[in-house]
């Protein structure tokens, strides 16, 4: 992968005040891209997917003394050495969910509500009645709620109390900083979700494990992640709006996230590449990056819902263009995001794999794989 050189002047925040940002400050942070071509190789930890120990810098964030280096073999990115935890914490403030219930302005959250019911089809596929289905990270219970429209039990795991207020009470959520805090029995799930969450998680591979245990046999895990292998990340480069330093510890390529998977004993089932929430928005914000005198990722802040009193973000002439490319832009990021569906490099992916079931047949694992078949859409 080559990223393009775009780089910026690094401000050195103080230590002391260095997470606490504001829901501005959140999504403001300047992130200068090295160039690999100059940047020597480094022994690093082993990386979480390969075991490989040679890395290379490529970003640099503003306020944080770890840069994000990538693997010389599977080429995931992470911050190393990692973050200290309690500096991880610190940047999940309140603000970072939003009101209880809401995060986005009110046409914003009905839009992005109406998205996310359109894929409970697709996590509810070939779930059997009554299925248990935990989110992990589940937030606001977006996806909670329509789960058990559909009849489903759901559960979810969230390491912020606040975040789940508003949550729909027919959840069950629990508050952990780990899926293995959380305690669940073992083989307990039909289904585990992990919806943009997993590149958060400062251990991949452990979450990987709990997710085996508690799945029942043959159950599924859907995971959803920025891909750093797709066309919108590798033109885009520093201003990638899915890089979303530094709450994004890790940065997978698809084949990367394959590789992990079956390391931990999951087997794929399917792979697409098509997200009308998440990569049409990501054309347009990246692009806005790129632009001198705008805000970095000053478009998602001033989508954000406010409480009452707050005033709005920028001046009056920063808004009206940032709203101005929302409305222009939308609709070649839709573009976009068809052609790189079409070529299968989705700047967002999410894959199902499943927890092989060992008194299943070959014949009754094939005629599964053949139903869910390797779908782009």
């Amino acid at each position: 992968m080559t990223f393009p050189d775009r780089s910026c002047t690094i401000h050195r925040l103080d230590p002391k005040k260095r997470f606490s940002l504001g829901v501005t400050g959140l999504y403001e942070l300047p992130v200068e891209a090295l160039d690999p071509r100059t940047q020597p190789t480094e022994q690093v930890s082993p990386c979480p997917v390969c075991g490989n120990r040679q890395a290379t810098p490529r970003f640099v964030v503003a306020g944080l003394d770890t840069p994000v280096v990538v693997c010389t073999h599977c080429g995931l990115g992470r911050f190393h050495p990692t973050p200290d935890p309690a500096a991880v914490r610190a940047l999940y403030p309140d603000e970072y969910y939003g009101e209880p219930g809401t995060k986005f302005q009110p046409l914003i959250e009905s839009l992005v509500r109406l998205i996310g019911a359109r894929h409970i089809g697709f996590l509810s596929r070939n779930l059997p009645p009554r299925a248990r289905v935990l989110d992990v990270g589940c937030g606001r219970g977006v996806l909670l709620g329509a789960l058990a429209d559909q009849g489903f039990e759901v559960h979810g795991v969230e390491i912020s109390a606040g975040a789940v207020h508003g949550a729909d009470p027919r959840a069950e959520i629990r508050i952990a900083s780990r899926l293995r805090d959380a305690d669940y029995p073992s083989s307990n799930f039909d289904e585990v979700i992990l919806w943009h969450v997993f590149e958060h998680m400062a251990d991949p591979a452990e979450t990987l494990e709990e997710v085996h245990r508690i799945l029942a046999p043959g159950g599924r895990v859907v995971i959803a992640v920025p891909n750093f292998e797709s066309a919108q990340a590798r033109w885009t480069g520093a201003s990638w709006f899915h890089l979303d330093l530094p709450r994004h510890l890790f940065q997978f390529p698809l084949s990367a996230l394959r590789e992990l998977l079956e390391k931990t004993g999951f087997e794929v089932i399917s792979e697409h590449h098509f997200s009308l929430r998440q990569n049409p928005f990501g054309w347009v914000q990246s692009f806005l990056n790129r632009l001198p005198g705008l805000p970095r990722n000053g478009l998602y802040t001033l989508l954000h819902q406010r409480s009452a009193g707050v005033p709005l973000p920028y001046d009056a002439r920063t808004r009206f263009w940032l709203w101005f490319w929302l409305v222009v832009g939308s609709p070649l990021g839709l573009v976009a995001t068809v052609l790189e569906t079409a070529f299968r490099s989705g700047a967002t992916v999410h894959v199902v794999a499943r927890k092989p079931d060992v008194g299943r047949s070959r014949s009754q694992a094939d005629s599964s794989h053949a139903r869910h078949g390797r779908s782009s859409t």
